[in-house]
């Protein structure tokens, strides 16, 4: 796998994460992280950086902190689509845990703290803790879980009801309605849709007032409106 280009923070305190509750390893103990044969790694990324590139050697699997990350597949003609988005808790690059190499490109989208954890470490903590098989069995199913949400979520109905279900999708579970897209492309790249149409349909939604802007691709959600519209 190339270097990675990131600031390397130092070996993460595990116990003390703001989600761990979430992560891969919530049912490990302190002492279980003693004496591993290679340390897990705390980085940074800017937006636009790659964390690992598609047929890369699997090597690490990745566990996003804060921001979120794209997992990105290239079309033959020169495109791409996105084919899952990653918050706080999620993880990437499981395959490495099976010796495959990556079958996405994993690129960040918007600043973001990711863990490391190198295979062999995961194989070294499988072994003294056989809780962390049924972990990575979670793992994969809610991936594949994720995988067919997707599909069925974001890549079905008109361009507009797509639209208004990515909006709310990215509002999360946030008691705020305020919610931070992407560029026109990336949501094209979602959405299954043309770069234009993406376009057209965020300046469809201002001018119904469906979404206020606050900043640059950050908005005020009528979460009701959106609601409605993603059932068409």
């Amino acid at each position: 796998m190339r270097k990675i280009l990131a600031e390397w923070r130092g070996r993460p305190a595990c116990d003390t994460c703001n989600v761990r509750h979430l992560a891969l390893f919530v049912d490990l103990i302190e002492k279980d992280f003693e004496h591993l044969p290679v340390p897990i790694d705390d980085l940074e990324f800017q937006a636009g950086a790659e964390i690992y590139r598609i047929d890369d050697p699997g090597q690490a699997v990745f566990t996003v902190r804060t921001g979120i990350v794209k997992l990105v597949q290239y079309l033959p003609g020169g495109s791409y689509r996105i084919v899952r988005l990653l918050r706080p808790g999620d993880t990437a690059g499981l395959e490495a845990t099976v010796g495959a190499p990556y079958r996405h490109s994993a690129i960040v989208l918007q600043p973001s703290q990711v863990c490391r954890i190198p295979a062999a470490t995961v194989e070294e903590l499988r072994l003294r803790n056989p809780v962390l098989c049924k972990q990575l069995m979670q793992r994969w199913h809610r991936s594949v879980q994720h995988a067919d949400d997707w599909l069925t979520f974001l890549s079905t109905g008109s361009a507009r009801a797509r639209m208004a279900r990515l909006f709310v999708y990215l509002k999360g579970d946030s008691c705020e309605s305020v919610c931070q897209i992407f560029s026109r492309d990336d949501m094209a790249a979602i959405l299954g849709i043309t770069t234009e149409t993406a376009s057209r349909q965020v300046a469809e939604f201002k001018r119904e007032r469906v979404v206020a802007p606050l900043s640059t691709n950050r908005f005020l959600c009528d979460v009701a409106k959106l609601e409605e519209i993603a059932l068409n």
